[in-house]
């Protein structure tokens, strides 16, 4: 994975340009021709940065963020405008900017009473071209860890093949792991059967003594709307969201990936250890982490 697809799929590309705007926005103050250029560079790469990105904060928010920076535009021909417009626009999109930050931020767990956790998951998790000595991520999870390990992964699911797949086992674990999605936003699963399917998968795995993780997606271009569904219902069901960047961190290594998605078995390693370190506090004591 080269750097501008990491930079872009990992919602880094949204805080370059959030930057950029509010860079463009200030710098627009000034009278000196070289600062208009900068500025407008400054605007088209940032505006560019922030539509890719895909990152979904609140409609509301980019109507706003929009028509301010809007009026900003405008106020290049309305004088009475130059007063306020490009401050706003780089307040605007300086809120933009700590409204996402919580969601690249690294969870922690509280601690549970027994070493037992369930692991939903695709072909990422269950595995694609091993062979008898080949390892998944749970199983190496459970050998290194002493962690009874519930492993529902199965190649292909989606949202709705995995609540059908949940229901046919009984799950009492208290820290249950989802990473689930991909195989709906590159399948032909729209945005609002994606909704519906998994608002029912975690209102079923959801209860009041059980820990619920899940791996954000990270999104190609324009598909804002899958992941403004997940972090709603996320949200509705108190579903703990692992950062874009932790899943990209690992297919992103080398020689972690058989072709770019699926892990390799070092890829699996990796995996393993970046959950560990998600779910650790869950586990550990506090003199023993």
């Amino acid at each position: 994975m080269n750097w501008l697809v990491y930079h872009i799929v990992s919602g880094q590309a949204f805080f370059s340009g959030t930057t950029l705007l509010i860079i463009a926005s200030l710098s627009s103050t000034a009278s000196r021709p070289l600062f208009n250029r900068i500025s407008l560079l400054a605007f088209l790469v940032g505006a560019i940065a922030v539509v890719v990105s895909s990152t979904a904060i609140p409609y509301w928010f980019y109507a706003v963020a929009t028509a301010v920076t809007l009026a900003w535009i405008a106020s290049r021909y309305k004088k009475t405008w130059r007063r306020w417009a490009p401050y706003a626009t780089a307040a605007a999109w300086l809120c933009a900017a700590f409204l996402e930050i919580p969601y690249h931020i690294t969870p922690s767990l509280s601690q549970v009473d027994n070493r037992s956790i369930a692991i939903i998951g695709d072909s990422v998790t269950a595995g694609v071209g091993g062979d008898e000595t080949s390892e998944t991520w749970p199983s190496i999870l459970a050998r290194k860890h002493q962690l009874q390990v519930q492993d529902i992964s199965h190649m292909g699911e989606t949202a709705a093949s995995t609540l059908i797949r949940a229901k046919s086992h009984q799950i009492t674990a208290p820290v249950v792991v989802v990473e689930i999605g991909g195989n709906d936003i590159l399948g032909s699963t729209t945005s609002a059967q994606f909704e519906s399917n998994l608002d029912a998968l975690l209102a079923h795995l959801a209860t009041a003594d059980r820990q619920i993780v899940m791996f954000e997606l990270p999104l190609p271009p324009f598909y804002h709307e899958y992941g403004r569904v997940q972090r709603t219902v996320a949200t509705r069901y108190n579903v703990i969201l692992i950062p874009k960047r932790v899943f990209l961190s690992v297919i992103a290594g080398t020689d972690s990936t058989l072709d770019t998605i699926h892990l390799s078995q070092s890829g699996h390693q990796f995996m393993a250890d970046c959950v560990w370190r998600l779910i650790r506090s869950a586990f550990e004591t506090e003199s023993a982490a």
